[in-house]
């Protein structure tokens, strides 16, 4: 019975190690090195490798930055025959410091732990020991005075040196280069090397198939599936020693740009590829170039909106040829071959489309746009959010409402549940959520319940408000009236936002909309307090939207029309004003969530923009008259009793207000009667006018 220590046997090749290790040799005792921060990976490991394997597999608590890998003596085990060193930092984005710390001392302090347990080490290196070395290198080839361009390709050869120096280690080295996902699967841990490229693949992809696209050779890479590299390190690490041996896990044939494509290819129907005239030294060119001060900044900022990390564009390509004669004849006669990148082209393609691709996120569903979307709608208990949640939900989305009073709530969702779907879009689901989103830890927990929930929130509709129409002068004792405002509409809805902004950037996914008011573009009077906190959450989100623009997370601002929902109803102004129903509101928020438009204007609204533009002095002389035409309502007067047009029931203030309201309309009165008839609007004038108590026009 062999017994095996393992460090990293929790990461990508270490977890493909370890299953084929466990299935190939079924009395082993395979022990794991695991941090603390690997132990839900290790649990997910074990429930792969199932009940028949898994006590074989034992944890072993350390980390290979300390000393003795940071094992206790009580969880030492007793015998080892193979340490299987695969822990090190795989990202060339990640700081030199803690490069060196792990793939350097790491590696350090694993030798020196397998010297003491007198264990063969088996170190998994890597092709970057090769650097930026020109030609062919092979499996004996180590120091040829190369130079290593990262602090990656430094601490890997840096990491070999350690092993081949150390006195009295049996040792085997293992060199793959670039790993990709199973050949078979296409299951990969995370986007690395070519995957970078894929989205840029797949756009030439769109073009007819009847075309030929043209390839320069700018370079090669050289990638190898993971399913071949775990087979191979097994397979050597079982067979009889070769102590000070080195294998090149590495594909002797080289792939361009071109062999890439025409892989990967088929899995999206694109067209086949014609190879230009050229070599490296056209890629060593453009590498160069993209290298200089003047055009770095530039290169770095389109590498990052296309999801392409800087460092990959400075090394894009090998330089080195490796060859692995020895190795691949030693493991053809151990059962092992290494498959082509044709073959397994079009499957690590689709995994990455399916898993990885940052645009997944965004795909629509062949059966609707909202189709399986999960949607978060505030003030969803009434009104226009209530609708909005309904034809959500009738289009095929899972719709989360929030509102204060779970009365409202619960009998909102019963009643959208329980509406037939439409035929041929599959029904979504709504859930109800209590909360206040004037309070921040409110906003917070529930978020964080409805992300642990339901996993993810690819819209927020910001449709909670309170709406104000008082005049300045009549408030300026009511600051909290400016206060309830800003915390419902402004607030409330930041709130919303800074919770599920670092979520929608991490999935490269997300939409808010904002329904804000035609108010912010007429800017009328009596709407100061209203007005303002809308105008705040548009400057705020405009701002956002910018800066969260390669994260494909964006914004729409509605400027709603006037809706008949029980917000205006307080204001007797409004209840023969022209309002649209909410249906028609909720169908503009349809529209918001799925054509993404930066902002939704109204006819009326653009118009008075356009005259504040043009003539700002006479569009404020024309809605000062409508201020001093329409007094303020009963409602913001203190009327107790809001059906009596006259003084009775008012209190002593609100009298007071009233009568300056009508003597300043009783002023302009003639005046606006002349001007009606000679327009022919005398109908429309007297109208409006006979709805002030006290005037008789």
């Amino acid at each position: 019975m062999s017994t095996y220590l393992v460090t990293g046997g929790t990461g990508f090749i270490g977890r493909n190690v370890v299953t084929r290790l466990a299935a190939a040799d079924r009395d082993a005792m395979i022990y794991l090195l695991v941090r603390d921060s690997s132990l839900g990976r290790f649990e997910r490991l074990i429930a792969e490798l199932g009940p028949s394997s898994s006590p074989r597999v034992i944890p072993v608590p350390g980390d290979i930055e300390r000393i003795g890998l940071g094992i206790s003596d009580a969880d030492l085990p007793a015998h080892v025959d193979h340490v299987i060193h695969l822990a090190a930092v795989y990202d060339m984005e990640a700081p030199a410091a803690e490069q060196e710390l792990a793939n350097v001392e790491g590696t350090r302090n694993t030798i020196a732990l397998a010297q003491r347990l007198g264990a063969v080490l088996h170190h998994v290196s890597s092709a970057a020991v090769a650097g930026n070395y020109e030609g062919r290198f092979s499996e004996t080839d180590f120091d040829v005075d190369q130079g290593f361009p990262t602090p990656y390709h430094r601490t890997k050869f840096a990491a070999e040196r350690l092993v081949r120096e150390a006195e009295g280690l049996r040792w085997q080295v293992y060199r793959p280069s670039v790993v990709v996902g199973d050949s078979v699967t296409g299951e990969i841990d995370k986007v690395d090397g070519p995957y970078y490229f894929f989205p840029l693949l797949r756009l030439m992809g769109t073009l007819p198939r009847r075309l030929r696209l043209p390839f320069a050779n700018l370079g090669y890479t050289n990638i190898v599936p993971v399913d071949f590299v775990a087979t191979a390190i097994v397979a050597l690490v079982m067979a009889p020693p070769a102590p000070g041996q080195v294998f090149h896990l590495v594909n002797p044939e080289p792939q361009g740009m071109t062999a890439l494509y025409d892989a990967v290819s088929p899995a999206f129907g694109g067209p086949r590829s014609v190879p230009l005239p050229g070599g490296g030294p056209l890629g060593e060119f453009a590498t160069r170039l993209g290298r200089r001060g003047e055009v770095r900044a530039f290169r770095d900022a389109v590498s990052r909106q296309l999801g392409i990390p800087p460092s990959v564009l400075d090394y894009p390509f090998f330089k080195t040829t490796f060859t692995a004669d020895t190795t691949l004849a030693r493991l053809r006669g151990l059962g092992v071959t290494l498959p082509s990148l044709a073959q397994y082209g079009p499957a690590i393609f689709r995994y990455w489309q399916d898993n990885l691709d940052p645009a997944r996120n965004r795909r629509d569903d062949p059966r609707g746009p909202l189709v399986g979307k999960h949607i978060l709608i505030t003030g969803g208990s009434a009104g226009i959010g209530r609708e909005a949640a309904r034809q959500c939900v009738q289009a095929g989305a899972h719709v989360f409402i929030l509102a204060r009073k779970p009365d409202e709530l619960a009998e909102a969702a019963a009643a959208i549940e329980a509406e037939p779907g439409r035929p041929g879009v599959p029904k979504g689901r709504i859930r109800a959520f209590s909360c206040d989103v004037t309070d921040p830890e409110a906003v917070r927990t529930t978020v964080r319940a409805i992300l642990a929930e339901h996993d993810h929130v690819d819209v927020l509709v910001n449709n909670a408000g309170r709406s104000i129409r008082r005049a300045t002068i009549n408030s300026v004792d009511r600051a909290h009236d400016y206060q309830r405002t800003m915390a419902v509409n402004y607030f409330g809805a930041v709130y919303l936002i800074l919770e599920l902004l670092p979520h929608m950037i991490g999935r490269k996914s997300g939409h808010v909309v904002n329904v804000s008011s035609i108010g912010v573009q007429v800017r009328g009077p009596r709407f100061a307090a209203y007005v303002a906190s809308k105008a705040a959450l548009e400057a705020f989100s405009d701002v956002t939207a910018v800066e969260t623009m390669s994260d494909h997370v964006t914004f729409t601002n509605i400027h709603m029309p006037l809706t008949r929902t029980r917000m205006i109803e307080p204001t007797e102004a409004y209840a023969n004003a022209p309002a649209q129903q909410v249906e028609r509101a909720a169908g503009i928020v349809m529209r918001a969530i799925v054509e993404r438009p930066r902002r939704i204007d109204s006819p009326l609204g653009t118009i008075t923009q356009l005259g504040q533009f043009l003539s700002p002095r006479i569009t404020a002389v024309a809605q000062h008259q409508g201020y001093l035409l329409f007094p303020e309502s009963a409602a913001s007067l203190g009327v107790e009793d809001q059906d009596e047009p006259g003084f009775d029931g008012m209190t002593p203030r609100g009298r007071s207000k009233l009568a300056a309201t009508r003597h300043r309309a009783q002023a302009i009165s003639h005046p606006l009667a002349e001007l009606a008839q000679d327009t022919g609007l005398t109908k429309l004038a007297r109208k409006a006018a006979n709805r002030l108590p006290g005037i008789n026009w």
